[in-house]
């Protein structure tokens, strides 16, 4: 079994940066990918980005290359995702989940999910 805790968010203006964190706890952890969603009130859960259980190879969806990045450090059991340039439409509740089964793109695939944590962004 794997939890994940998502912390990070909050409450911030166009143009600034935020980092949020996914620690996960349980055994296996360092060895699945991990991925990251969001979900904006009325709309579907959005695929964001995913690393790799190394780290070694990452995947972000087309409209947000360039402006957010996803890391992990596994001697702290955490993978991070850095977000700049925020815009009021990245505002939504951000989720961390691992071990896809199939796509990492679908939400379907993973097998374990946190709780999300809720980026606000005010113009």
């Amino acid at each position: 079994q794997v939890q994940l805790v998502e912390s990070g968010g909050g409450l911030v203006q166009a143009g600034d940066s935020l980092r949020l964190s996914c620690a996960g706890s349980g055994r296996t952890f360092n060895s699945l990918s991990v991925g990251w969603f969001r979900q904006a009130p009325g709309k579907e859960r959005e695929f964001v980005a995913v690393i790799s259980w190394s780290g070694g190879t990452t995947f972000y969806a087309d409209s947000l290359k360039g402006r957010f990045t996803i890391s992990r450090e596994n001697s702290e059991n955490t993978v991070y995702l850095e977000m700049n340039s925020l815009k009021p439409e990245d505002t939504a509740v951000y989720y961390c989940a691992a071990d896809p089964d199939g796509s990492w793109a679908k939400a379907d695939d993973y097998a374990y999910w946190g709780q999300g944590t809720q980026v606000t962004v005010s113009s």
